[in-house]
């Protein structure tokens, strides 16, 4: 009797194995983009802390889960909204927009953004003298002012040269056009300076050396004080020591952050790149001044890769709430919520966010 219920019940565990494994349902299609430190490929795994955490829901749900890696946040977005993933598990801001279109899950962290630029005095401080000076030196402003420069030293130097060649005032009595359209130059730029020794005498030359020496003037007090505008606008361009400065500089982002719109309203010139790596790129490069992300992934970049070469700078601004996305009215985010619940109250959660943010 023993033996036959024994083997009674292996024939019901037997068959009863199918039924469990058939009720842990198809694989949940879970789709990322990479953005330390919530999403990272490491020797062709993925990590990071939306994943550690998505591995503890899938576990609470007892639902497989497969994986795949979109180019750019749109690129995510669409994958979701084509079908073809039934989750986003990166972590994205909630927005009125973005809620108008996916469902969220609970909150999987509350963090806001941040401004990062490059160490040292040309990242975040004042500039030196003499990098100012050589950039004005090579700048278009410096191009224009020197064109125009040239521009008024010409056209006087043709009017005294035709009035005054006769009387040998200014330009050499009979002299060609050579010879005397250089000394008609040497005198117009002496006059441009103030500093001319001699004056035609010949009437309308006169006249015309008179407003030429007024226009010269006014020339001059003109390039100072662009020049010193200017050299001061340069040297104090790459103090950024927040958020407020970031008006009029030219900042890196991500496509389809949510800072695009809001640095864009305060002024910034924005530039917009398909990866965090691409944006952060740029920064090195010196091609923007400033980097704006989510502060957990620029305070993760400046103290594991990119210590020495930039630093995170100013408060955290705009702070909300980071979640998991599903489609519209999907019936996943009703067990995806609580199986965060549940994480959160045996302790789970908790862990993960020290592992990867440390101690609050």
């Amino acid at each position: 009797m023993r033996r036959a219920a024994g083997t009674a019940s292996l024939v019901l565990l037997l068959l009863a194995g199918p039924v469990l494994a058939a009720d842990r349902g198809p694989p949940i299609r879970a789709v990322a983009g990479v953005f330390p430190p919530f999403v990272m490929e490491e020797r062709g795994q993925l990590t990071g802390f939306s994943i550690d955490l998505w591995n503890a829901v899938a576990a609470k749900l007892d639902v497989p889960t497969t994986y795949q890696v979109a180019a750019d946040t749109p690129s995510v977005f669409e994958a979701l909204r084509a079908g073809n993933a039934d989750v986003v598990v990166t972590g994205h801001f909630y927005t009125p927009e973005r809620d108008r279109e996916f469902d969220f899950s609970y909150s999987i962290l509350n963090a806001g953004q941040q401004v990062m630029v490059r160490s040292g005095a040309h990242g975040g401080g004042m500039d030196t003298p003499l990098r100012t000076y050589l950039k004005l030196l090579f700048s278009r402003t410096m191009f224009l002012w020197l064109a125009t420069a040239v521009l008024l030293l010409v056209i006087p130097a043709h009017v005294v040269w035709l009035l005054d060649r006769r009387s040998g005032d200014v330009v050499g009595r009979g002299a060609r056009y050579g010879p005397g359209i250089y000394q008609a130059m040497v005198w117009s730029a002496e006059a441009l300076l103030n500093q001319a020794s001699v004056m035609p005498k010949r009437r309308f030359a006169r006249i015309v050396a008179i407003l030429w020496l007024f226009a010269g003037v006014v020339f001059v007090a003109l390039f100072v004080a662009q020049l010193t505008a200017s050299m001061t606008i340069e040297q104090f361009r790459g103090v950024i020591n927040g958020p407020d400065d970031l008006a009029g500089k030219v900042v890196a982002t991500q496509a389809g952050s949510t800072s695009v719109d809001h640095l864009r309203r305060i002024g910034a010139r924005v530039e917009v790149f398909a990866s965090p790596d691409d944006a952060v790129a740029a920064l090195l490069e010196e091609k923007v001044d400033a980097l704006v992300l989510a502060a957990p992934a620029l305070q993760y970049y400046e103290t594991h890769r990119g210590t020495g070469k930039v630093r995170v700078v100013g408060p955290e601004f705009r702070k909300r709430d980071l979640g998991f996305m599903v489609r519209l009215g999907s019936p996943l985010n009703r067990r995806i919520g609580s199986a965060l619940v549940a994480l959160h109250d045996d302790g789970t959660y908790e862990r993960l966010r020290e592992k990867w943010f440390g101690k609050e």
